[in-house]
């Protein structure tokens, strides 16, 4: 298979400090990788220098086969990026929002026009061609923000935090769009903090290749795999065990431990066989269980 990204042995240093260590991974073509770490975990700047906005200090980068620093213009070419922030221009239509990135991207007419139709059609915008950005909700912006990113026909699709800020429903719709790209082929790198986001978007969708999520901390990669191979890594089974409040006495700040067991069945088990079970409960890990389990925090 075709490796979409490829990063080998990145360093970045800011004043001397590591704030990317010797990463390496690789991204194939029409996979889904998360991409995940707690703030200062050095995932902002990796996004940074895979689209070009910041040159690796040592190691190489390749996005669709071209290497960031040599052949930047190659690159943004084969990329679409959606932003966390809201990045529409809100004073003009959606039209001239799609037409201002087509002429930038110097697609041709009528060429360009057809893509733009596509594209809302797509993301079901075609009916909001001339109503104002700022007219329309926090869910249309960020349709109309990857309806912008697929303008150009890239091959790959960076997504910053795509859900941030949005009511249940626009979120599940995002959600529906981003599996249907990558079910057509579509390679994408998604950042989040949202958990349940992960899981969903990286779930097999009923096809025999789940998407992989790396896990970063201190500017390193720190575990790479499907759901699945970090749950067999690392455990399928959790014992949940209340142990008390603080050394403030807050009653709202109880502690908990969190025992892992290789599968559910031997966490039953485990808990059996306690004296007394007061306060502790057994159900499958999550991918928050392991990724605070690794990293000692939870995700910012």
């Amino acid at each position: 298979m075709t490796t979409a990204v490829l990063l080998e042995n990145v360093h970045k240093f800011y004043n001397n400090i590591p704030v990317v260590n010797d990463l390496s991974f690789t991204i194939e073509a029409g996979e889904i990788f998360a991409l995940l770490g707690p703030n200062g975990a050095g995932k902002s700047t990796t996004i940074r220098m895979l689209t070009t906005l910041t040159k690796p200090s040592q190691g190489q980068i390749k996005v669709g086969g071209f290497d960031v620093v040599n052949q930047p213009i190659q690159v943004k070419k084969c990329l679409g990026v959606v932003l966390q922030q809201i990045s529409v221009n809100a004073e003009l239509t959606v039209w001239e929002n799609m037409e201002l990135h087509g002429r930038l991207h110097h697609i041709a007419n009528p060429h360009r026009q057809h893509l733009i139709k596509q594209s809302l059609e797509y993301v079901e915008l075609a009916d909001r061609l001339n109503d104002l950005a700022k007219t329309l909700s926090g869910g249309m912006k960020r349709r109309l923000q990857i309806a912008r990113a697929l303008l150009h026909q890239p091959q790959i699709l960076f997504l910053d935090e795509p859900t941030v800020g949005l009511d249940p429903q626009s979120r599940r719709r995002l959600w529906e769009i981003i599996r249907d790209l990558n079910k057509q082929g579509m390679t994408m790198l998604l950042t989040t903090h949202y958990m349940d986001e992960v899981e969903y978007l990286c779930d097999a969708f009923g096809s025999a290749k789940p998407g992989r999520i790396g896990i970063m901390d201190n500017g390193k990669l720190i575990s790479l795999g499907t759901l699945q191979q970090l749950r067999s890594v690392h455990g399928e089974g959790l014992v949940v065990k209340q142990l008390g409040v603080n050394a403030t006495g807050d009653d709202s700040a109880r502690r908990w431990e969190y025992l892992f067991f290789p599968t559910l069945e031997a966490a039953n088990i485990y808990l059996e066989q306690q004296p007394d079970k007061t306060g502790m409960m057994v159900r499958p890990s999550n991918l928050e269980d392991i990724f605070v389990e690794l990293t000692g925090r939870e995700l910012d």
